[in-house]
C-alpha cells in the first residue's frame, strides 16, 4: 500500500477549499493497536493537517502568538483551562472511523480495478480496525447496555435447561444453585433492559453537524458525535471535573471538533450538555479543522455542516432538513 490520502476541509460561507495530507507507509503502522495511541497522541497526522491548512496558498496566514493555545479563567480559587476537556479517547474514535472508511473505499477500488491480493491485504486491516471499533464501542457504557440485555437473556435461557436436567436427575443441591443464578441474572437482566431502553429514547439537544459555542472556554466548535452519559475514564472525570457539573455524568455528552482558529491544540473536546450554547442567529462564519472533510459532506444555508451518512448511522441520528424560509426575510 502506498499511504493513505487525507483530505482536509475549510469550510467558509462562500464555499471550502479542500488540501491533502498524504501518510506515508510507515504510518499504516497505526492499524496495529499498540501504535494507535501513540499515533494519536503523537499528534503527527494533526501537525501534517495544520500545516496543509495553514499553507501559503491558503486564505488564512499561519497561526502565530495571536492565536491563544487555550482559555483560562478563574473558578473555585482554580485556574480552569479548555484542555481539561481534551479527549484522546475520542480523538482515537474519530481517527478509527476515518480508517474504517478510507479502508472500505480501497477495498472497493481494488475490486474494481481486479488487485484481488491488494483487496485481501485491506480487509484483514479492516477486520483489525473493525475489532477495535467494537472493542471502543464495548467499553462504552450506554452503547453496550442493549447487548449486555441479551447476552444476560440468552445465559438464562442456558441456566434453565440445566435447571430442568438438574431437576430430572434428582439433584437438587445444583438445582437450588441455579435457581439462585437464575433469579439474580434475571435482576440484572431486567437493569440493563431498562437502561438500554433509556439510552434508545434520549433526546439530544444538539445533533450532528450543528455549530455550537463552550458556555465557559467560549470556543466554536462543531458536534461530530454523541454519548447518552459521560463514556471517558474515571480520571478523565476527575480532570475535567465533571462532579461539579449540576447534572454530573448523567447527561448526553458531545465530541466537538474545535475550530483551530480559537485553540489550534484542542483538537477533539468530550463537552457536557450544560457546557453547550447554539448560536440564535445562523452562524456563516468560516470554521476550520482537518477532520472537516471526511466527516460532512460540506454546510447548509444555516452554516450547520452536513454529516456524511455513515456518520448519522454510527450514532442513529437522523437527517436534518433545514426549515424553509417562506417569508424571505430570513425567519424561519
Amino acid at each position: 500500500m502506498q499511504g493513505v490520502s487525507v483530505s482536509t476541509l475549510s469550510s467558509a460561507a462562500n464555499g471550502g477549499s479542500f488540501r491533502t495530507v498524504t501518510l506515508r507507509r510507515g504510518d499504516m503502522k497505526i492499524l496495529n493497536r499498540s501504535c494507535i495511541y501513540s499515533f494519536v497522541r503523537g499528534s503527527r497526522f494533526w501537525r501534517q493537517c495544520m500545516q496543509r491548512l495553514y499553507s501559503t496558498k491558503g486564505n488564512r496566514k499561519s497561526t502565530g502568538s495571536k492565536i491563544s493555545g487555550a482559555w483560562l479563567f478563574k473558578g473555585n480559587g482554580k485556574e480552569m483551562d479548555a484542555n481539561i476537556e481534551r479527549s484522546e479517547a475520542a480523538n482515537e474514535e474519530i481517527l478509527m472511523f476515518f480508517f474504517q472508511l478510507d479502508l472500505e473505499t480501497r477495498i472497493q477500488y481494488a475490486l474494481n480495478t481486479e488487485q484481488y491480493e491488494v483487496a485481501k491485504q485491506l480487509r484483514n486491516k479492516l477486520t483489525e480496525v473493525e475489532a477495535e471499533i467494537i472493542n471502543q464501542q464495548e467499553a462504552k457504557g450506554g452503547s453496550s447496555s442493549k447487548n449486555e440485555a441479551q447476552d444476560k437473556a440468552i445465559n438464562i435461557l442456558r441456566l434453565r435447561a440445566d435447571l430442568q436436567k438438574a431437576i430430572e436427575n434428582e439433584n437438587y443441591v445444583v438445582a437450588a444453585g441455579l435457581r439462585n443464578e437464575i433469579s439474580k441474572l434475571e435482576g440484572d437482566s431486567l437493569a440493563a433492559s431498562a437502561k438500554a431502553l433509556t439510552y434508545k429514547n434520549i433526546q439530544y439537544a444538539y445533533r450532528l453537524g450543528q455549530k455550537v459555542r463552550h458556555k465557559v472556554f467560549g470556543y466554536r466548535g462543531v458536534i461530530c458525535g454523541m454519548d447518552p452519559i459521560c463514556c471517558e475514564s474515571r480520571s478523565w472525570m476527575e480532570i475535567a471535573n465533571v462532579e461539579k457539573l449540576s447534572q454530573g455524568p448523567n447527561q448526553p455528552f458531545y465530541q466537538v471538533l474545535v475550530d483551530v482558529h480559537d485553540n489550534p491544540n484542542l483538537h477533539v473536546a468530550y463537552v457536557p450538555e450544560e457546557n453547550l450554547t447554539a448560536p440564535n442567529k445562523p452562524d456563516l462564519g468560516r470554521f476550520d479543522h482537518p477532520y472537516a472533510s471526511f466527516l460532512f459532506y460540506g454546510t447548509d444555508t444555516a452554516g450547520d455542516f452536513i454529516p456524511i451518512r455513515l456518520l448519522r448511522e454510527k450514532f442513529s441520528r437522523p437527517r436534518h432538513e433545514v426549515p424553509i424560509d417562506e417569508d424571505g426575510d430570513g425567519n424561519t
